[in-house]
This record gives structure tokens, sequence and C-alpha cells, in this order.
């Protein structure tokens, strides 16, 4: 696998790139503005030609995932909170398109004052408009997987299915699969039987051939908790066994799957350690010999 983490793009987003190199990446992923903001700032053309200028010069590094932002939710009832996500929604995948990354992730959303029939139609509405809105882009638009929390949609794999079905199953439409949210959803990935009855469960209802990425990270909280609590590797509910299954598993030696951890701990000595090579380091250290 190509493992990489969220990496910061302060000063530009060229350089996520040196961050990324800095921190023992593979792959990088990245947003594009800010996550907690709806407003963008335009992306200039020495920008775009900045970061294509790293990008050639660490192209060790690749691919490169955008995180849309998380104020997004296409799944309201509310048509204005629809149309306005919608809207941000087009221009991530506009932006991601501009730089030439490989996918675009998103929440699929929470139905909130809506119910879940509803929640999904509205999804799939923004998905087909959303296609025919970028046709040409050749970014993959990737369905996170969720925790359960709440409203929040996308926590069963059967609603990934009726998503992508609602899209029109276009081969632009795929999956994020989240670890520490596919856990905390009630699907077991502990030890080799229940990593492979999941999966077994996920190619039956959505396919395999869907998963574009993963992210990695640890559960605080116990199987079916719906609790989106993410802990450092090996330190949570999941445990090393459950990354090696996937790290191990050659159906994945390609894609990308990035740390969401925290970012850093206090060590003994009361010094800020980076944990992102930490996290990397105990990943990788599960890998075993292919045969």
């Amino acid at each position: 696998m190509r493992l990489g983490s969220h990496i910061s793009v302060a000063g530009g987003l060229h350089n996520a790139f040196q961050r990324g190199a800095d921190a023992t990446c593979d792959s990088i992923m990245i947003f594009t503005k800010s996550n907690r903001q709806w407003a963008a700032l335009a992306l200039t053309e020495a920008a775009i030609a900045e970061y294509r200028a790293a990008a050639a010069a660490f192209a060790h590094i690749h691919p490169v995932a955008v995180h849309a932002s998380y104020l997004i939710n296409v799944a309201s009832a509310d048509p204005v909170l629809w149309q306005k996500s919608y809207d941000a929604l087009r221009v991530e995948v506009e932006r991601a398109t501009a730089i030439g990354a490989g996918y675009l992730t998103f929440h699929p959303g929470a139905y909130t004052t809506g119910d879940e029939r509803g929640g999904l139609t509205n999804i799939g509405r923004a998905l087909r408009q959303l296609l025919r809105d970028t046709a040409g882009s050749e970014v993959k638009i990737c369905l996170e997987t969720m925790a359960g929390q709440g409203s929040t949609l996308g926590n069963r794999f059967e609603h990934l299915a009726e998503l992508i079905d609602l899209g029109g199953g276009d081969e632009r439409l795929g999956v994020c699969f989240d670890t520490c949210h596919v856990f905390a959803a009630g699907y077991d990935i502990r030890t080799p039987e229940a990593y492979a009855a999941t999966m077994a469960e996920f190619d039956r209802i959505v396919g395999l051939e869907r998963i574009c990425c993963f992210h990695f990270n640890d559960s605080k909280h116990g199987l079916g908790e719906n609790k989106d609590r993410h802990e450092h590797i090996g330190e949570g509910q999941i445990g090393l066994e459950g990354f090696a299954n996937f790290l191990n598993d050659p159906r994945w030696a390609d894609h990308p799957a990035h740390l969401e951890t925290p970012k850093t701990r206090t060590g003994d000595d009361g010094a800020e350690v980076d944990m992102d090579p930490v996290n990397l380091a105990a990943l990788r250290a599960l890998l075993r010999e292919q045969v």
C-alpha cells in the first residue's frame, strides 16, 4: 500500500509535498481550501504551477487525494443548505481537477430534520448533477464510510451501494474506506476471519472494485458504538492485527491509505513528538514479505 497522512497546506498547496516527505509519506491527502469555511480563495495559475512543480520534484509521493470541506451536507432536506453544499462540492471537484489530484473524498451527509430515505435521495441527486457538471474530469469522487453518529448516512454498506446506483453506477464513483468509521459502524476487522467476512460482505453489497482509497485510523471506542473518535495505530480498539489484515492483502497493494490520527503527542521529556512518522512506522512494521 501507499501509506501517507493528511498533510497541512499552510503557506501554499505545494508545501504539502515537502511536509509529506518529512513525515515519510508515500502518498498524501490535503485540503485545497479551509475545511471549516465555505469560501475558497481562487486557485491562481501561479499557485497551480507551483503545486505541479512540487509534485514533479516529489514524484515518489503519489497519488494525491483531496478531502472536501466538513461543512458540505448534500443529504440535507433544507433546499438552501443543499444548494450551498452542492455548489461547494462542485468547487472541490473542480479544484482537485485543476491540480491533477486523483481522488476527492467527501462525507455523504446527515439527514438531520429529514429522514433516511430523503437523505439518500438528496445525496443521489447531488451525485448525478455533480457528474454532469464535472464531465471530463478524471477525479474519482469517493463516498467516505461513516461511523453512524446521529443521522449521518454512509455507515451501512447498503447506503453506499444505493448511492452509487443513484449516481448511475458511474465509473468515477468510488468509496474511501475509513477503518475507524467502519469498525464504529459495527463491521469487525480485528482478526483475519472477521476481516475476511467484512470484506466479503462489502464485495457482495457494493463491490470491492469501488474501493479507491483508505483512511487508516484506530478507534477510541468499541465495535458498533457509532462514535467517530480516532486513535493512534495499535493503541485503540482495532489493534495492530486489524491493520495487518489490510496491509498484507494483495488486493490493496497499489491503493493509498492516509492517516487521520492525532498529529502530535507530548513525550516523556515534555517535548512535542510528531506522530505521523511514528504511526507510519507502526504500519510498515506490519508488512509481511509477499511470497
